[in-house]
């Protein structure tokens, strides 16, 4: 251990839970403060160069690219994350790279947000130099505004002068707070811009917990021939063979048209037995007018809705005609629940 921080320690002692958890408040509210700054700085110049910024990187051919030192950089890169995954195409050059031969990646079509909180870290040198020389439209977030990095940006997005909450005031806290806050203003602002859906989001994000809840019900319904469609006069015999040689507990009543007339469940057919019910047909036991859906539903606002109306199974139409039946055994299986 540094023997400065070992005698500092010995010298303020351990703080206890009270005190721990009062310097978690303090950085918290610090960092709050440092948000409600960077708003207030967004009603004035800051908010009509991000206007500009933003029109810029969307007008771009190319991609967008991120750079940043250190702290500056960390942030960049999540930033840069958080902009690939939601329609911008993005990636991150480490200024150091760069100088060693990675400034080959960038062309004249691409746009550069480049982040120094001072304005004049020198590992940003030649990435500056190298947009200057080849009109590669700069975008910086700074708070230095008279900084090399200010001055020579097309787009300079200053960030107020914050308070950190580090208690020394050395340790970038609330500056990086607001470096990655006014990123994903920026990523959420291209999103809006370009239209960017859930079902565009599913496109990036297809594995995990996320990729299963922007699952569609078209991605997970039976389809025909995999359906056990009967019509209205089919006899209950023939409506039972096809309620098991299928998965869904259920038959699908259609009309003459194919169109969807009604639904028989398992309940239907413990509501209904008597001696008779095989002389009966599948209009007499059907629910009619069931609860559908839609192919292109999210599968998770399928699943609230079976929930809400305690089913297990909905008929998805395209007009009125059933072309798949979701039953809530594959949103499970999905790990959409």
């Amino acid at each position: 251990m540094n023997p400065q921080l070992a005698s500092a320690a010995v010298r303020h002692g351990p703080a206890d839970a009270a005190g721990i958890r009062a310097a978690g408040r303090r950085t918290l509210e610090v960092e709050r403060a440092g948000l409600g700054e960077l708003l207030a700085a967004m009603e004035g110049p800051l908010g009509e160069r991000f206007v500009e910024a933003v029109e810029t990187i969307h007008a771009a051919n190319g991609r967008l690219i991120v750079t940043g030192m250190g702290k500056s950089g960390h942030v960049g890169g999540k930033i840069t994350a958080t902009l690939a995954s939601t329609g911008t195409p993005c990636f991150f050059l480490h200024p150091a790279e760069a100088s060693h031969g990675d400034l080959g990646m960038v062309t004249s079509g691409d746009v550069i947000l480049a982040l120094s909180w001072s304005g004049e870290t020198a590992e940003l040198r030649d990435i500056i130099h190298y947009s200057r020389r080849h009109r590669v439209p700069l975008v910086a977030i700074t708070a230095g505004a008279e900084s090399a990095l200010g001055r020579a940006a097309d787009v300079p997005l200053i960030l107020p002068r914050v308070e950190e909450a580090c208690p020394h005031g050395l340790a970038p806290t609330t500056s990086t707070t607001i470096q990655l806050a006014l990123g994903d203003a920026i990523a959420m602002a291209l999103l809006e811009k370009r239209g960017f859906t859930p079902a565009h989001f599913h496109q990036f994000h297809p594995g995990g917990k996320l990729g299963a809840q922007l699952l569609t019900v078209g991605d997970l319904m039976k389809r025909a021939p995999d359906l056990p469609l009967v019509r209205q006069e089919t006899g209950m015999g023939a409506v039972i063979v096809a309620m098991t040689g299928h998965s869904l507990g259920c038959a699908i009543v259609v009309d003459a048209a194919g169109r969807l007339a009604g639904i028989i469940t398992d309940g239907d057919l413990r509501r209904h037995m008597a001696p008779d019910i095989m002389a009966r047909q599948a209009a007499e036991l059907m629910t009619p007018n069931p609860h559908t859906t839609v192919p292109e539903m999210l599968a998770s606002a399928a699943l609230q809705e079976m929930n809400e109306r305690k089913i297990s199974v909905l008929v998805a139409l395209e007009g009125a005609r059933p072309v798949g039946a979701l039953h809530v055994h594959a949103l499970l299986q999905a790990g959409v629940a």
